[in-house]
């Protein structure tokens, strides 16, 4: 989702200060798509998405990395029967010139919300939750929780003040980004503010809604969040490069990760900030084959009964044109799925049923260009050209 005008720290999404090396030029690497199936040769036939396709696609993703200053990024778009177009250009590492490849791990910030939910959805189908349960029925304490249901918080309509629009939070976790936090503690920021408005009213982005999914699941189940999600989501999605990390660990090979979300402004290296500030709501990590894989599992339901991924797709209208958000998922364009933001990376993991294609996308650097996320301007360029009918993310046209 569009971050929120409070700092981007702590969006949608959500040290030693150094400077970008100049973007020249570190050619896109064409590879075969990762993770094709011998039985799907056919369906992604060689050549990538043709010539004028790809150098269409080559031309516009370089100028979008150079002009919002994105160190280095990996794209992945994958379309049945006319072929797929996996690259990775510009840098992992601004010091030493170290080349983007796409075989990278790399933080997923929010896109942590769908395999949360898809965990709390393995529970509804098991029958031992229901989405209209109050949230008071497994965690006391809860501001006006026994009107809050569980579908409230998936769809980011249950008027919890997000915990990261907390100023003494902010300044506190930018003061120490190492700093290992708890999932109580970070909600004890939120509840410090009133309410913002009555549950199932509106839609408010609040990272405060899946640190209480990530506790309800613990409850339910018996075990650690992240066991659970090892268990009942990766393991079945045989997502093998996917993981819930318990501190700042960050498995090899990764690029480093740049941000302006400093006390100072300056851009530092944030490969290693300890991202257990965002739990459930936005500490995973992934890879490009895995992400490709779970595009299309979150959207078809692969995972779920078809009614608990009916219940999961009923988008609602989020105060942004255009797009829509379900339980943990949104949609723009005719695209299903999440992007994912937080200090040093941002990601897209999306799919288009209609054409049956995915696209993914993985940057090393989350700050802004003139206002906007870097990961959105390239996902809007690349389905400008690839599916010219949906694009993500378009904006709505301005009044004449």
């Amino acid at each position: 989702m569009r971050r929120t005008p409070h700092r981007r720290l702590f969006a949608a999404g959500l040290l030693v200060a150094c400077v970008l090396a100049p973007l020249a030029a570190t050619p896109a690497t064409a590879v075969h798509a990762p993770g094709i199936d011998r039985n799907e040769q056919d369906t992604y036939p060689p050549g990538g998405l043709g010539p004028e396709l790809n150098a269409r696609l080559d031309q516009t993703i370089e100028h979008v990395r150079r002009q919002a200053r994105i160190p280095g990024v990996v794209v992945g778009v994958w379309m049945p029967g006319k072929g797929s177009y996996v690259r990775a250009t510009g840098v992992a590492d601004t010091a030493t010139g170290r080349p983007m490849t796409t075989d990278l791990y790399s933080r997923i910030g929010s896109e942590t919300k769908t395999f949360t939910v898809t965990a709390l959805l393995k529970l509804v189908d098991d029958g031992r939750i229901r989405l209209d349960d109050p949230i008071s029925r497994y965690i006391d304490g809860v501001p006006n929780g026994r009107r809050i249901t569980l579908r409230h918080l998936a769809e980011m309509r249950s008027g919890l003040f997000p915990y990261t629009a907390d100023p003494e939070f902010e300044r506190e976790l930018e003061g120490d980004p190492s700093r290992s936090w708890e999932p109580r503690e970070l909600l004890a920021y939120g509840y410090k503010h009133r309410n913002t408005f009555a549950p199932g009213t509106k839609f408010q982005y609040s990272n405060s809604n899946l640190i209480l999914l990530g506790l309800v699941i613990e409850k339910v189940s018996g075990r650690r969040f992240g066991d659970f999600l090892q268990q009942r989501v990766l393991d079945p999605a045989r997502l093998h490069h996917t993981l819930l990390p318990k501190g700042a660990e960050f498995p090899e090979p990764h690029a480093r990760g740049y941000t302006d979300q400093t006390l100072s402004g300056e851009l530092a290296d944030a490969t290693h900030w300890n991202p257990s500030w965002g739990w459930s709501a936005g500490a995973m990590i992934s890879n490009l084959h895995d992400l490709r894989r779970w595009a299309r599992i979150v959207a078809t339901g692969t995972l779920l009964s078809p009614q608990t991924q009916r219940e999961r797709l009923k988008t609602l209208p989020t105060g942004f044109p255009g797009t829509t958000y379900g339980l943990g998922i949104l949609k723009t364009g005719g695209w299903i799925g999440h992007n994912g933001s937080l200090p040093g990376y941002e990601s897209v993991t999306v799919y288009l049923p209609s054409q049956k294609a995915t696209l993914v996308l993985m940057l090393n650097t989350d700050a802004l260009h003139e206002g906007q996320e870097p990961s959105t301007l390239l996902a809007r360029a690349i389905t400008e050209i690839v599916t010219p009918d949906n694009v993500y993310d378009r904006p709505v046209p301005g009044r004449s």
